[in-house]
């Protein structure tokens, strides 16, 4: 299968990309910045909030180069995942200690029941549930390979904020708290395939956690881009 973001990443690491990284939406075009997303250094102090709701053993889904798991392999067992060759093999040559090629949306496949203390989803790639059904079964499989006690950190966008509809690819839904995103990498000729996201308000993740073991704990919404949240979970009665 074509995988123009993987070839891309990979390219750009070890000096041989040429053509930039494209996301397309029919004739509409926009180029996807790589350094700044995946290769610039993550350091300790940079984000104090994500760092409050993760501990080891970690699982980074979608873990992309490697730009978290890097850091956070030095405090505490991490497994880096991602769903493209390319990626995993670039995580490695960079240093990841454990990098998998796994496919977040059936992690039973993967890892066995109380894997992992926390779990971290960064890059939106949560709207690829594609449903509020598919949500719900996520968070149920998430809850499976975590702990009792376990937390989780996931990040979308919210489709009640009106910077939302400026994302290239968005498309509308009459439903309260729900829209789409729809769009194709492009790279050195290759186009990969449609990419249909689906975008959850932080009280569709609310409604989504019942009968899955997670309550929502927090959200955070950052500074100046309220298209972006990310919302961290834990396991219910984790207090007990």
């Amino acid at each position: 299968m074509a995988d123009p973001f993987g070839h891309a990443i990979h390219d750009h690491y070890h000096g041989t990309r040429s053509e930039p990284l494209v996301q397309r939406d029919g004739e509409q075009r926009l180029d996807h910045p790589i350094e700044a997303f995946y290769f610039e250094p993550y350091e300790a102090g940079d984000d104090p909030w994500l760092e409050t709701w993760l501990d080891g053993p970690l699982l980074d889904m979608g873990a992309g180069a490697g730009r978290h798991v890097r850091y956070f392999q030095s405090r505490f067992e991490t497994v880096g995942i991602e769903h493209s060759e390319p990626l995993v093999e670039t995580m490695r040559d960079r240093g990841v200690e454990d990098a998998r090629l796994a496919d977040m949306f059936v992690l039973r496949d993967s890892f066995e029941a109380d894997r992992f203390g926390s779990a971290l989803a960064y890059g939106t790639q949560l709207g690829l549930a594609r449903s509020m059904a598919g949500l719900r079964t996520f968070l149920a499989d998430l809850a499976y390979v975590t702990t009792r006690d376990g937390t989780a950190v996931l990040d979308c966008y919210d489709p009640t904020q009106a910077a939302t509809e400026e994302l290239l690819g968005y498309r509308s839904d009459p439903t309260p708290g729900l829209a789409y995103r729809l769009f194709q990498f492009e790279y050195d000729g290759v186009l990969g395939r449609p990419l249909l996201f689906r975008l959850f308000s932080p009280d569709r993740v609310r409604e989504a956690t019942t009968g899955t073991g997670w309550t929502v704990v927090d959200v955070d919404h950052g500074d100046g881009d309220t298209a972006h949240y990310r919302i961290a979970l834990e396991k219910r009665g984790s207090s007990d």
